[in-house]
């Protein structure tokens, strides 16, 4: 069954989460709860991105597999790289300001 420990459907890749300076500079101007929801889901995310798959989008007009993560009213972007299992964490803001 689905979701029961022991028991898997298949071989899932975990993910390593890396931080751009800039990234950890952007967590850490946030306030600490916030702080804590986001390295949650991030967490979650280097685990199954799937769970979260309904607040993730892919970022239109780049060349690279960026994507953006919605926390609230934060926005975490980062970028996929398939191949070497790295979820690159590029920026970490609120939602009016991440996109500047």
């Amino acid at each position: 069954m689905p979701g029961k420990p022991g028991k898997s459907s298949g071989y899932r890749a975990v993910y390593t989460l890396k931080f751009l300076g800039r990234a950890v500079q952007d967590l850490k101007k946030i306030d600490l709860p916030f702080q804590k929801i986001i390295k949650e889901k991030l967490l979650i995310l280097a685990k199954d991105p799937n769970i979260l798959k309904n607040n993730i989008v892919r970022l239109a007009g780049t060349k690279e597999e960026y994507y953006r993560l919605r926390v609230g009213n934060y926005r975490v972007i980062y970028e996929k790289r398939e191949k070497e299992l790295i979820m690159l964490v590029i920026r970490i803001g609120h939602r009016g300001e991440i996109y500047r």
